[in-house]
């Protein structure tokens, strides 16, 4: 039901957009999230954005430099992430919460396939 796209390999500094698309409405009321999991490691929570109104939330780390936006038109939520750096290395997943503005995972009832980042020195 997500599909989500952009990931590639770049250099430190450069810049990147994901998208991801949902097959369907999404109501006012749900909540899109990214996020990642960094080879080895667990899968940690990057930004959110309330469909309807708007509102973000971003994790410290990325705060300034990725902006989450939304396209209620064309069901797509985007993640620009500019100044990318090594630890931004991973692969990214959209999803969909019903349960409101939450950073924890199992709040993220779809998901999508995951889309691979490389940031390279």
């Amino acid at each position: 039901q997500l599909q989500a796209s952009g990931g590639g390999l770049v250099q430190a500094g450069d810049s990147l957009r994901l998208s991801c698309v949902a097959n369907g409405r999404i109501y006012s009321s749900s909540v899109m999230g990214w996020f990642r999991r960094p080879p080895g490691k667990e899968r940690e929570f990057v930004s959110a954005i309330r469909w309807g109104v708007g509102n973000t939330y971003y994790t410290r780390s990325v705060e300034g430099r990725f902006t989450i936006s939304r396209n209620k038109a064309e069901n797509t939520v985007y993640l620009q992430m500019n100044n990318l750096k090594l630890e931004d290395t991973a692969t990214y997943y959209c999803a969909r919460s019903y349960s409101g503005l939450s950073t924890v995972e199992k709040d993220y009832a779809d998901w999508g396939q995951g889309t691979l980042v490389t940031v390279s020195s």
